[in-house]
């Protein structure tokens, strides 16, 4: 049973151009079970030194929670500092590189803003993120848009340039409890990769969440609230 004094730190490492607000809707039913933490990705110009920065300011032991891009960023901290983590919770994330036409995407999309106002995140790339049946809620498209332009240029670039790498060769050694969530509506992580982000570690649980795109935490927050609490709730 979970108590005040049995709380523990639950660390939110959130994705591409996404801050604290990435995690806002979930906050207070997160507080049932652990003390949130949220992560930071402003700082860094790789995965490694993004994950560093984290952990020099994370408590001793805590649960690691990390979306999309956070994902990556949580993996590379676990490897840093397993004996720190004492449960793993991957969302919408993957084991792949970026491919050829990302890179490419993306560096465009930086040549392109170059000289230019950042204005955040396109409502083309936005709309991409979610579920059909969202596309048009612009409260939520300004929403996610106004993350990016919270973080800034300087930001957009460095996370568009970091390099994703395939992991999958020390996943195997992972032991402590791991959760893998999907969405069944996700266009930019396919059920393919999520899955197999689940059979590459040992004894990991696979959980998808029904009417939702990539951006759960956004999109369906009670109901991946609801999914993350059930399984820590049944390990401690």
């Amino acid at each position: 049973m979970i108590t005040s004094e049995s709380l523990l730190d639950i660390v939110l490492v959130p994705g591409f151009m996404a801050d604290e607000t990435l995690w806002a809707d979930m906050d207070m039913a997160l507080r049932e079970v652990g003390r949130p933490i949220n992560a930071s990705l402003t700082h860094g110009n790789t995965i490694q030194e993004m994950a560093a920065h984290i952990l020099n300011s994370a408590p001793p032991h805590f649960i690691l929670i990390g979306f999309s891009l956070g994902g990556y960023i949580a993996r590379q901290m676990l490897r840093i500092a397993p004996e720190r983590v004492t449960a793993l919770i991957l969302i919408a994330s993957s084991l792949h590189p970026d491919t050829v036409e990302q890179r490419r995407s993306k560096i465009s999309a930086v040549q392109a803003m170059s000289s230019a106002s950042f204005g955040g995140l396109s409502k083309a790339a936005i709309k991409l993120s979610l579920h059909p049946r969202l596309a048009n809620n612009n409260a939520l498209l300004e929403r996610i848009r106004m993350m990016g332009i919270r973080l800034g240029k300087d930001v957009f670039v460095r996370q568009s340039m970091l390099q994703r790498e395939d992991d999958r060769e020390w996943l195997g050694g992972i032991n402590c409890p791991t959760l893998v969530i999907g969405a069944d509506e996700d266009q930019l992580r396919s059920l393919n990769e999520t899955k197999e982000l689940y059979h590459a570690i040992p004894n990991a649980e696979l959980k998808m969440i029904s009417n939702s795109g990539h951006m759960i935490p956004v999109e369906q927050p009670q109901v991946l609230a609801e999914t993350i609490i059930s399984w820590i709730r049944k390990r401690t």
